[in-house]
């Protein structure tokens, strides 16, 4: 059976169903408490105080510094609302700082030159060992890698993204990853729960998203192979597996595109901008932003984060 661990700034705790119980660790990074496993499970089984989650401030389960890695276009949805054919994405990452680590109620900040403030609800993976480059990986080191499941949004701001053409800037900038609430520590059986998985993200309690892991396109399996070639990851290190469709950001209609594509770069640029000002899904100030991933049978649930948009 998984263990649901939550974390504070000065201790880590277990969920349980009366609440939350406190680890007896000497832990302070994710991988030092994976590591401390069988305190977990002893702390899960304890007959010791037991507190109201609510009363509890949480913060990340995800600990900095940290790789953070991210999966690009993966979900089929996603990929077509980005006018793409997603039998011809490749599999391909990137990266994000591990500064733009949030709490799960932490608020978002957007920069004060960003206007255009995406969000993308992502199952984020956390490695438990080492995996080095040149590795060989099958199901059955994928599930030994694997120590953990957790909600993740990869906010973005996507006028610094686009006229870039690039990623890390626009999706690293402090708050810009909230992570959380729980961390969910698999165990032997529970990995095959993944492909059951479903992810809904709320703006002021409007679904914008909500699909299943069906909509992915490449599997964790294939990602880490991928990655694998040439990146090493850690314990504590974060994999973002993608998001489905229902972003603020969509694909241009085709005459649309096809006239920009003539235009000069600055001309092109003004004219997406500006069609994208009026554009009422992307994130404003004081936005509610939930985001809750659970598996079908209820027995893997992530939890849902609660963020609130500021603007700086």
């Amino acid at each position: 059976m998984s263990l649901s661990v939550l974390r504070t700034s000065d201790a880590w705790w277990v969920r349980v169903p009366a609440g939350a119980r406190r680890i007896d660790t000497t832990a302070t990074t994710t991988a030092e408490l994976i590591a401390d496993r069988d305190a977990v499970a002893t702390a899960a089984a304890a007959d010791t105080e037991v507190v109201d989650i609510a009363s509890l401030t949480l913060v990340s389960p995800v600990t900095a510094p940290c790789r953070v890695v991210a999966q690009m276009t993966n979900y089929v949805s996603h990929v077509k609302d980005s006018g793409m054919d997603p039998e011809k994405v490749p599999l391909t990452f990137f990266r994000k700082a591990s500064g733009s680590i949030a709490g799960p109620f932490d608020d978002i900040v957007k920069p004060a030159h960003v206007s255009l403030l995406d969000y993308e609800v992502e199952i984020g993976i956390v490695f438990g060992r080492t995996v080095p480059v040149g590795a060989s990986v099958d199901d059955a080191a994928l599930a030994e890698a694997v120590a953990g499941l957790v909600v993740t949004n990869d906010v973005s701001a996507r006028d610094v993204q686009l006229p870039k053409t690039q990623f890390y800037e626009a999706k690293s900038y402090p708050t810009f990853t909230p992570v959380g609430p729980v961390l969910v520590l698999l165990e032997p059986g529970d990995w095959e729960k993944f492909s059951t998985l479903t992810l809904e993200l709320r703006v002021n309690g409007v679904t914008r998203q909500n699909s299943t892991v069906a909509d992915m396109i490449y599997s964790p399996l294939e990602a880490l192979r991928t990655l694998s070639r040439f990146q090493q990851v850690d314990p504590g290190d974060l994999l973002l597996t993608g998001t489905p469709g229902g972003t603020a950001l969509t694909a241009p209609p085709k005459p649309v595109e096809i006239i920009a594509g003539l235009l000069p770069a600055h001309l092109k640029w003004k004219m997406f901008f500006k069609r994208q000002a009026d554009n009422p899904k992307y994130l404003h100030d004081a936005d509610v932003v939930e985001a809750t991933i659970r598996s079908g049978d209820g027995t893997l649930d992530l939890g849902t984060q609660r963020t609130v948009v500021r603007y700086a």
